[in-house]
């Protein structure tokens, strides 16, 4: 048997991912055709059928799902390999992957991220932003060595630590029929506001999950007049007076310059934590013990 492709690997879990050929090829800079090719190799070689194709796309086959899982596991090992060697080094070299959230990212990181590249110069850091669901299986994946999320997930396989304290907080139009009781930016009920159409963001990402959920077990399910996928955009489509909306503390500084109200939701369930996760098989590099260090150093609980 010809020996293990992880090249060829990769392309599997991207193909299992995106659903799509052209998709792939353009996340790894490659010919869509070359793609084709490895694919069709490989299952040559193995003789299975690893994707069902179709003009919508492409579909793992059960063979193609048990071959993809053993991919995820075989290239964990590899980067449970790497991590173990650069324990060896002097931890003063080395790189340090960061799959981090659109919220982390206008929180406290960058700055943390400043000062950790000042104090350890010669680590490379890789910083990915995408949601947290992508985040946690880049984790699985072997393709990140630590991310920074929501706390709306299952956590069973990862470490996890405190990072930033985050809140939910509504906002709207100054001339909304909810100005007057949250401009003065106090506590407000979370039934006081799912009476009115709201903005949506992101479908299936952990802010959305969160207020969805909590509106389910009201019984009251939001109305959407829009949707968006940013949270720039939300803030836009709540000033153009399209409904209210829901924003974590950490993303509050794009308020800046308009003349939106706002008001943290008094709930519970809306006061929640970003949190630094990694994998709990995977060995800590001189770099991530370093980084996970100083995230705990800094975190301030907020109560």
């Amino acid at each position: 048997m010809a020996p293990f492709d992880s090249v060829t690997a990769r392309l599997i879990l991207l193909l299992a991912e995106t659903g799509s050929i052209g998709r792939a090829a353009e996340r790894e800079g490659i010919a869509s055709s070359a793609v084709s090719r490895r694919v069709s190799d490989l299952e040559s070689r193995l003789g299975v059928v690893l994707f069902d194709r179709s003009a919508q796309g492409v579909r793992l086959t059960t063979a193609g799902e048990a071959y993809a899982e053993g991919c995820r596991t075989v290239l964990r090992a590899i980067a449970d390999l790497d991590a173990v060697m650069a324990d060896f080094s002097t931890g003063q070299r080395g790189s340090l992957r960061l799959a981090c959230t659109s919220s982390a990212l206008t929180g406290r990181l960058p700055e943390l991220l400043a000062r950790y590249a000042k104090r350890h110069s010669g680590i490379d850091l890789d910083i990915q932003e995408m949601g947290a669901a992508k985040a946690l299986l880049a984790l699985d994946e072997g393709r990140a060595d630590i991310a920074i999320v929501s706390d709306h997930y299952d956590f069973t396989r990862f470490e996890i630590k405190p990072f930033e304290d985050d809140r939910v907080w509504v906002l709207a139009p100054p001339d909304h029929a909810l100005a007057g009781e949250i401009e003065p930016r106090r506590d407000i009920g979370f039934d006081r506001v799912t009476d009115y159409p709201i903005v949506g963001i992101h479908h299936a990402g952990s802010l959305d999950r969160l207020v969805g959920e909590a509106a389910r077990k009201m019984g009251k399910p939001l109305v959407e007049n829009v949707r968006v996928e940013s949270f720039p955009a939300l803030v836009r489509m709540v000033e153009a007076g399209f409904g209210i909306g829901f924003l974590r503390s950490t993303s509050l500084h794009l308020l800046a310059g308009t003349d939106l109200v706002c008001a943290p939701l008094g709930e519970p369930w809306a006061l929640r934590q970003l949190l630094v996760a990694r994998r709990k098989s995977t060995p800590l590099s001189a770099a991530m013990k370093s980084f996970i260090a100083l995230c705990s150093e800094t975190y301030v609980p907020s109560i």
